[in-house]
Protein backbone atom coordinates (compact mmCIF):
# COMPACT_ATOMS: atom_id res chain seq x y z
CA UNK A 1 0.00 0.00 0.00
CA UNK A 2 1.14 3.56 -0.68
CA UNK A 3 2.15 5.80 2.19
CA UNK A 4 -0.29 8.43 3.44
CA UNK A 5 1.90 11.16 1.91
CA UNK A 6 1.90 9.64 -1.59
CA UNK A 7 0.20 11.62 -4.32
CA UNK A 8 -3.41 10.64 -4.97
CA UNK A 9 -3.62 9.61 -8.63
CA UNK A 10 -6.99 7.87 -9.03
CA UNK A 11 -10.04 8.89 -7.01
CA UNK A 12 -13.27 6.97 -7.64
CA UNK A 13 -16.45 7.67 -5.66
CA UNK A 14 -19.80 5.88 -5.92
CA UNK A 15 -19.18 5.05 -9.60
CA UNK A 16 -22.06 3.45 -11.53
CA UNK A 17 -22.21 2.23 -15.12
CA UNK A 18 -25.20 0.37 -16.55
CA UNK A 19 -26.01 -1.31 -19.85
CA UNK A 20 -29.77 -1.56 -19.97
CA UNK A 21 -30.81 -3.68 -16.98
CA UNK A 22 -27.20 -4.74 -16.29
CA UNK A 23 -25.40 -2.80 -13.56
CA UNK A 24 -21.82 -3.50 -14.67
CA UNK A 25 -20.24 -1.11 -12.14
CA UNK A 26 -22.27 -0.72 -8.97
CA UNK A 27 -21.22 2.08 -6.63
CA UNK A 28 -17.43 1.58 -6.67
CA UNK A 29 -15.32 3.74 -4.35
CA UNK A 30 -11.52 3.50 -4.03
CA UNK A 31 -8.31 5.48 -4.36
CA UNK A 32 -4.94 4.68 -5.96
CA UNK A 33 -1.74 6.56 -5.14
CA UNK A 34 1.37 7.18 -7.16
CA UNK A 35 3.81 4.28 -7.14
CA UNK A 36 1.30 1.48 -6.62
CA UNK A 37 0.95 -1.59 -8.82
CA UNK A 38 -2.70 -2.52 -8.41
CA UNK A 39 -4.21 -5.79 -9.59
CA UNK A 40 -7.90 -5.73 -10.47
CA UNK A 41 -9.35 -9.17 -9.78
CA UNK A 42 -12.75 -10.64 -10.54
CA UNK A 43 -14.55 -13.34 -12.48
CA UNK A 44 -15.65 -12.83 -16.08
CA UNK A 45 -18.42 -10.24 -16.13
CA UNK A 46 -17.44 -8.77 -12.75
CA UNK A 47 -17.05 -5.27 -14.23
CA UNK A 48 -13.26 -4.99 -14.50
CA UNK A 49 -13.05 -3.98 -18.16
CA UNK A 50 -16.00 -1.60 -17.81
CA UNK A 51 -14.29 0.17 -14.92
CA UNK A 52 -11.08 0.48 -16.90
CA UNK A 53 -12.92 1.90 -19.90
CA UNK A 54 -14.59 4.51 -17.69
CA UNK A 55 -11.20 5.53 -16.27
CA UNK A 56 -9.76 5.65 -19.81
CA UNK A 57 -12.64 7.91 -20.97
CA UNK A 58 -14.05 5.28 -23.36
CA UNK A 59 -17.34 5.03 -21.44
CA UNK A 60 -19.22 7.75 -19.59
CA UNK A 61 -20.42 6.79 -16.11
CA UNK A 62 -24.10 7.02 -15.23
CA UNK A 63 -23.45 8.22 -11.69
CA UNK A 64 -20.61 8.95 -9.31
CA UNK A 65 -17.25 10.54 -10.05
CA UNK A 66 -13.81 9.43 -11.21
CA UNK A 67 -10.67 11.56 -11.32
CA UNK A 68 -7.19 10.86 -12.68
CA UNK A 69 -4.40 13.15 -11.44
CA UNK A 70 -7.12 15.50 -10.19
CA UNK A 71 -8.98 15.75 -13.52
CA UNK A 72 -12.53 14.49 -14.04
CA UNK A 73 -13.00 11.75 -16.64
CA UNK A 74 -16.37 13.32 -17.46
CA UNK A 75 -15.57 17.01 -17.84
CA UNK A 76 -11.79 17.04 -18.37
CA UNK A 77 -11.25 13.93 -20.47
CA UNK A 78 -8.56 15.51 -22.67
CA UNK A 79 -6.42 16.26 -19.61
CA UNK A 80 -7.05 12.73 -18.29
CA UNK A 81 -5.99 11.14 -21.59
CA UNK A 82 -2.73 13.10 -21.54
CA UNK A 83 -1.88 11.51 -18.21
CA UNK A 84 -2.73 7.89 -18.81
CA UNK A 85 -1.67 5.07 -21.08
CA UNK A 86 -4.22 2.39 -21.89
CA UNK A 87 -3.90 -1.10 -23.33
CA UNK A 88 -7.27 -2.85 -23.80
CA UNK A 89 -7.48 -6.63 -23.83
CA UNK A 90 -7.34 -6.68 -27.64
CA UNK A 91 -4.48 -4.32 -28.49
CA UNK A 92 -5.51 -1.80 -31.20
CA UNK A 93 -2.52 -2.28 -33.50
CA UNK A 94 -2.18 -1.75 -37.25
CA UNK A 95 -1.03 -5.14 -38.48
CA UNK A 96 0.32 -3.83 -41.80
CA UNK A 97 2.64 -1.27 -40.17
CA UNK A 98 6.17 -1.84 -38.96
CA UNK A 99 6.84 -1.46 -35.24
CA UNK A 100 8.98 1.61 -35.91
CA UNK A 101 6.34 3.30 -38.06
CA UNK A 102 3.51 2.50 -35.65
CA UNK A 103 5.31 3.96 -32.64
CA UNK A 104 6.36 7.06 -34.59
CA UNK A 105 2.72 7.46 -35.71
CA UNK A 106 1.56 7.10 -32.09
CA UNK A 107 4.05 9.77 -30.99
CA UNK A 108 2.67 12.18 -33.61
CA UNK A 109 -0.92 11.46 -32.50
CA UNK A 110 0.16 12.22 -28.93
CA UNK A 111 1.47 15.59 -30.15
CA UNK A 112 5.12 14.95 -29.32
CA UNK A 113 7.51 17.24 -31.25
CA UNK A 114 10.16 15.70 -33.53
CA UNK A 115 13.15 15.45 -31.20
CA UNK A 116 11.01 14.50 -28.22
CA UNK A 117 9.14 11.91 -30.31
CA UNK A 118 12.40 10.21 -31.34
CA UNK A 119 13.62 10.23 -27.75
CA UNK A 120 10.39 8.69 -26.41
CA UNK A 121 10.18 6.07 -29.17
CA UNK A 122 13.76 4.99 -28.45
CA UNK A 123 12.97 4.83 -24.72
CA UNK A 124 9.76 2.77 -25.20
CA UNK A 125 11.50 0.35 -27.58
CA UNK A 126 14.28 -0.23 -25.06
CA UNK A 127 11.90 -0.46 -22.08
CA UNK A 128 9.80 -3.10 -23.84
CA UNK A 129 12.80 -4.97 -25.33
CA UNK A 130 11.56 -4.43 -28.89
CA UNK A 131 14.97 -3.82 -30.49
CA UNK A 132 15.00 -7.21 -32.31
CA UNK A 133 11.61 -6.44 -33.89
CA UNK A 134 11.98 -2.71 -34.47
CA UNK A 135 11.57 -2.90 -38.27
CA UNK A 136 9.34 -6.00 -38.30
CA UNK A 137 5.75 -5.86 -39.53
CA UNK A 138 3.35 -6.00 -36.58
CA UNK A 139 1.16 -8.63 -38.24
CA UNK A 140 4.14 -11.00 -38.38
CA UNK A 141 4.92 -10.74 -34.65
CA UNK A 142 4.13 -13.34 -32.02
CA UNK A 143 1.34 -12.55 -29.58
CA UNK A 144 3.90 -11.78 -26.89
CA UNK A 145 5.70 -9.22 -29.03
CA UNK A 146 2.39 -7.65 -30.07
CA UNK A 147 1.60 -7.20 -26.37
CA UNK A 148 4.97 -5.50 -25.97
CA UNK A 149 4.14 -3.14 -28.84
CA UNK A 150 0.81 -2.41 -27.17
CA UNK A 151 2.51 -1.57 -23.89
CA UNK A 152 5.11 0.52 -25.72
CA UNK A 153 2.42 2.71 -27.30
CA UNK A 154 0.74 3.04 -23.90
CA UNK A 155 3.88 4.34 -22.15
CA UNK A 156 5.29 6.31 -25.08
CA UNK A 157 4.12 9.72 -23.80
CA UNK A 158 5.37 9.13 -20.24
CA UNK A 159 1.95 8.86 -18.56
CA UNK A 160 1.37 9.03 -14.81
CA UNK A 161 -1.03 6.08 -14.90
CA UNK A 162 -0.81 2.90 -16.98
CA UNK A 163 -4.00 0.85 -17.38
CA UNK A 164 -3.58 -2.69 -18.73
CA UNK A 165 -6.55 -5.00 -19.34
CA UNK A 166 -5.46 -8.66 -19.19
CA UNK A 167 -1.91 -7.91 -20.46
CA UNK A 168 -0.77 -11.55 -20.22
CA UNK A 169 -3.89 -13.16 -21.71
CA UNK A 170 -3.00 -15.83 -24.28
CA UNK A 171 0.73 -15.71 -23.64
CA UNK A 172 2.96 -18.73 -23.07
CA UNK A 173 4.73 -19.13 -19.68
CA UNK A 174 7.96 -17.50 -20.84
CA UNK A 175 6.11 -14.53 -22.34
CA UNK A 176 4.06 -14.15 -19.14
CA UNK A 177 7.24 -13.94 -17.05
CA UNK A 178 8.68 -11.35 -19.44
CA UNK A 179 5.57 -9.16 -19.34
CA UNK A 180 5.45 -9.43 -15.53
CA UNK A 181 9.04 -8.23 -15.34
CA UNK A 182 8.20 -5.36 -17.67
CA UNK A 183 5.22 -4.33 -15.52
CA UNK A 184 7.34 -4.39 -12.37
CA UNK A 185 10.05 -2.32 -14.06
CA UNK A 186 7.50 0.25 -15.27
CA UNK A 187 5.95 0.24 -11.80
CA UNK A 188 9.17 1.63 -10.32
CA UNK A 189 8.36 5.05 -11.80
CA UNK A 190 4.67 4.80 -12.76
CA UNK A 191 1.37 3.75 -11.26
CA UNK A 192 0.13 0.57 -12.92
CA UNK A 193 -3.48 -0.61 -12.79
CA UNK A 194 -4.13 -3.97 -14.49
CA UNK A 195 -6.67 -6.77 -14.55
CA UNK A 196 -5.86 -10.46 -14.48
CA UNK A 197 -7.36 -13.87 -13.83
CA UNK A 198 -4.02 -15.30 -12.73
CA UNK A 199 -3.70 -15.34 -8.96
CA UNK A 200 0.05 -16.00 -9.04
CA UNK A 201 0.42 -12.85 -11.11
CA UNK A 202 -1.19 -10.72 -8.43
CA UNK A 203 1.08 -12.19 -5.74
CA UNK A 204 4.19 -11.84 -7.90
CA UNK A 205 3.63 -8.32 -9.21
CA UNK A 206 1.11 -6.32 -7.18
CA UNK A 207 1.51 -4.23 -4.06
CA UNK A 208 -2.28 -4.12 -3.81
CA UNK A 209 -5.35 -5.90 -5.15
CA UNK A 210 -8.96 -4.82 -5.66
CA UNK A 211 -11.43 -7.68 -5.90
CA UNK A 212 -14.67 -6.88 -7.72
CA UNK A 213 -17.73 -9.11 -7.78
CA UNK A 214 -20.87 -8.23 -9.75
CA UNK A 215 -19.75 -4.64 -10.12
CA UNK A 216 -19.03 -4.10 -6.43
CA UNK A 217 -15.76 -3.81 -4.54
CA UNK A 218 -15.60 -6.83 -2.26
CA UNK A 219 -12.17 -6.41 -0.69
CA UNK A 220 -9.18 -4.07 -1.02
CA UNK A 221 -5.68 -4.73 0.28
CA UNK A 222 -2.32 -6.33 -0.38
CA UNK A 223 -2.38 -9.96 -1.57
CA UNK A 224 -1.34 -11.01 1.93
CA UNK A 225 -4.15 -8.97 3.48
CA UNK A 226 -6.69 -10.55 1.15
CA UNK A 227 -5.65 -13.97 2.39
CA UNK A 228 -5.77 -12.85 6.02
CA UNK A 229 -9.19 -11.23 5.57
CA UNK A 230 -10.56 -14.46 4.14
CA UNK A 231 -12.58 -16.44 6.67
CA UNK A 232 -10.56 -19.52 5.74
CA UNK A 233 -7.56 -20.59 7.76
CA UNK A 234 -5.89 -22.98 5.29
CA UNK A 235 -6.23 -26.74 5.19
CA UNK A 236 -4.70 -30.03 6.22
CA UNK A 237 -3.92 -32.85 3.81
CA UNK A 238 -3.84 -36.23 5.56
CA UNK A 239 -3.52 -39.89 4.54
CA UNK A 240 -4.96 -42.60 6.77
CA UNK A 241 -5.34 -46.39 6.83
CA UNK A 242 -7.95 -48.50 8.54
CA UNK A 243 -10.92 -46.21 7.90
CA UNK A 244 -13.96 -46.12 5.64
CA UNK A 245 -14.88 -42.92 3.74
CA UNK A 246 -18.31 -42.53 5.34
CA UNK A 247 -16.89 -43.18 8.80
CA UNK A 248 -14.29 -40.44 8.27
CA UNK A 249 -16.84 -37.94 6.97
CA UNK A 250 -19.20 -38.62 9.86
CA UNK A 251 -16.50 -38.38 12.54
CA UNK A 252 -14.86 -35.20 11.24
CA UNK A 253 -18.18 -33.48 10.52
CA UNK A 254 -18.58 -33.25 14.31
CA UNK A 255 -15.28 -31.37 14.71
CA UNK A 256 -15.87 -27.59 14.65
CA UNK A 257 -12.32 -26.93 13.40
CA UNK A 258 -13.20 -28.35 9.96
CA UNK A 259 -15.58 -26.51 7.69
CA UNK A 260 -15.04 -28.81 4.68
CA UNK A 261 -13.94 -32.43 4.45
CA UNK A 262 -13.09 -34.12 1.16
CA UNK A 263 -12.25 -37.83 1.12
CA UNK A 264 -10.52 -39.57 -1.80
CA UNK A 265 -9.79 -43.30 -2.03
CA UNK A 266 -6.24 -43.73 -3.32
CA UNK A 267 -5.09 -46.56 -5.62
CA UNK A 268 -2.84 -47.72 -2.76
CA UNK A 269 -4.91 -50.33 -0.97
CA UNK A 270 -6.66 -49.19 2.18
CA UNK A 271 -5.40 -45.58 2.06
CA UNK A 272 -7.70 -42.55 2.12
CA UNK A 273 -6.57 -39.01 1.37
CA UNK A 274 -8.35 -36.30 3.35
CA UNK A 275 -8.48 -32.62 2.41
CA UNK A 276 -9.58 -30.82 5.57
CA UNK A 277 -10.50 -27.16 5.19
CA UNK A 278 -9.86 -25.42 8.45
CA UNK A 279 -11.55 -22.55 10.24
CA UNK A 280 -11.49 -21.23 13.79
CA UNK A 281 -8.10 -21.50 15.47
CA UNK A 282 -6.13 -22.44 12.33
CA UNK A 283 -4.18 -25.42 11.11
CA UNK A 284 -2.06 -26.12 14.21
CA UNK A 285 -4.97 -26.62 16.60
CA UNK A 286 -6.95 -28.38 13.87
CA UNK A 287 -4.09 -30.85 13.46
CA UNK A 288 -4.20 -31.69 17.16
CA UNK A 289 -7.95 -32.28 16.97
CA UNK A 290 -7.54 -34.48 13.91
CA UNK A 291 -4.97 -36.67 15.71
CA UNK A 292 -7.30 -36.96 18.68
CA UNK A 293 -10.12 -38.24 16.45
CA UNK A 294 -7.74 -40.60 14.63
CA UNK A 295 -6.54 -42.11 17.93
CA UNK A 296 -10.11 -42.51 19.16
CA UNK A 297 -11.20 -44.24 15.94
CA UNK A 298 -8.05 -46.35 15.56
CA UNK A 299 -7.01 -44.87 12.21
CA UNK A 300 -3.35 -45.13 11.23
CA UNK A 301 -2.15 -41.67 10.12
CA UNK A 302 0.29 -42.21 7.25
CA UNK A 303 0.92 -38.54 6.51
CA UNK A 304 -0.27 -35.08 7.59
CA UNK A 305 0.70 -31.77 6.01
CA UNK A 306 -0.53 -28.25 6.73
CA UNK A 307 -1.10 -25.74 3.95
CA UNK A 308 -1.97 -22.06 4.33
CA UNK A 309 -4.80 -20.33 2.52
CA UNK A 310 -3.94 -19.36 -1.06
CA UNK A 311 -4.97 -16.23 -2.92
CA UNK A 312 -7.16 -18.45 -5.08
CA UNK A 313 -8.90 -19.70 -1.91
CA UNK A 314 -9.50 -16.10 -0.81
CA UNK A 315 -10.78 -15.19 -4.28
CA UNK A 316 -13.27 -18.05 -4.27
CA UNK A 317 -14.32 -17.22 -0.73
CA UNK A 318 -14.99 -13.53 -1.37
CA UNK A 319 -16.82 -14.16 -4.66
CA UNK A 320 -18.98 -16.90 -3.15
CA UNK A 321 -17.62 -19.71 -5.36
CA UNK A 322 -15.78 -21.75 -2.74
CA UNK A 323 -18.65 -24.20 -2.30
CA UNK A 324 -18.66 -24.92 -6.04
CA UNK A 325 -14.97 -25.85 -5.95
CA UNK A 326 -14.79 -27.79 -2.71
CA UNK A 327 -18.16 -29.32 -2.02
CA UNK A 328 -19.71 -29.70 1.40
CA UNK A 329 -19.03 -32.33 4.05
Amino acid sequence: MASENAELLVDVKDLVKTFGPLRAVDGLTFQVHRGEIVGLMGANGAGKSTLMKVLACYFAADAGTAKVAGFSVDTESVEVRKRLGYLPENAPLYAEMRVKDFLEFTARVRGLPGSKARERVDWAVKACALEPKYIATIGMLSHGYRQRVGIAQAILHDPDLLILDEPTSGLDPIQIIEIRRLIMEIGKTKTVFFSTHIMQEVEAVCSRALLINRGRLVVDGSPGELKRKSAQQGHLVARVRGAEPEEVRAALAKVSAFRRVQVTTLPERGVLELDLHVTGDGVNQAGERFFAVAREKGWAVVDLQAEGVSLEDAFLHFTGHDDEKRGAV
